[in-house]
């Protein structure tokens, strides 16, 4: 495994930003790990998680491409600090491009807020988690509105590698679903394989009873 994934598995759990224990998600699934990037709040927080996103989507999709897409809400800091991270570490100037849940009549009008996209773009999108898929059916329609644009792909922090709407993961069925590609930062595989048995923070974060938990998890809601 990289060692950005390494480093960025450990940050997640030293920003207390993934939990383990038991906790009921949206869907009603009990699951023994959870995942709030709302917690990232300090600016040393949003430098490093930049710089893991920007490692990331050099590795997956390169740096030819013109605009980073941050879906309102979370998707906004995202997006700002990760092109600020890809100017830093590789000297390349991307236009970060949200939108806003509302359309703006006064000022800076509309409903995208940063970079205009327009025709000919390459645009990357950028977000914290996908479970459903619902907000790439939101924000999908608003990229294409804007011209004839090539959205080259997803990057999101985690792939927690459960069913989505139906037998696949939620990046699975956005790759069958759109027709571009979507990846993660890491996946939980790589997680439990490098927080297993391992102290970080001083203590053993998955030790063979959470271990034991998360594979039960996974009988029952994993992709097959």
């Amino acid at each position: 495994m990289e060692q950005y994934k390494q480093e960025f598995i450990e940050f997640m759990v030293e920003s207390d930003v993934l939990k383990f224990g038991e906790f009921t998600l949206k869907s009603g699934r009990k699951s023994p790990f959870f995942m709030n990037a709302g917690a990232y709040v300090t600016g040393t927080q949003l430098r490093r998680l930049g710089e893991y996103y920007a490692k990331a989507i050099h590795d997956h999709y390169g740096l030819d491409f013109d605009v980073l897409f941050g879906p309102a809400y979370k998707g906004i800091p995202l997006s700002v600090a990760t092109t600020m991270a890809i100017s830093e570490l590789y000297g390349v100037d991307i236009r970060y491009c949200s939108n806003r849940k509302e359309v703006k009549d006064h000022g800076d009008t509309g409903i995208l807020l940063g970079s205009k996209i327009k025709d000919g773009d390459r645009v990357v999108i950028i977000e914290d988690v996908t479970t459903s898929g619902k907000s790439i059916e939101e924000t999908f329609p608003i990229i294409q509105a804007q011209g004839n644009v090539e959205i080259r792909g997803l990057m999101v922090s985690l792939n927690r590698m459960e069913r989505g709407k139906g037998t696949q993961c939620a990046l699975d069925e956005i790759r069958e679903t759109y027709g571009f590609d979507a990846n993660a930062i890491v996946t939980m595989e790589e997680v439990v394989e490098h927080l297993y048995n391992r102290e970080c923070r001083g203590r053993i974060v998955i030790d063979d009873t959470l271990k034991a938990a998360i594979d039960a998890y996974y009988e029952t809601y994993g992709v097959k």
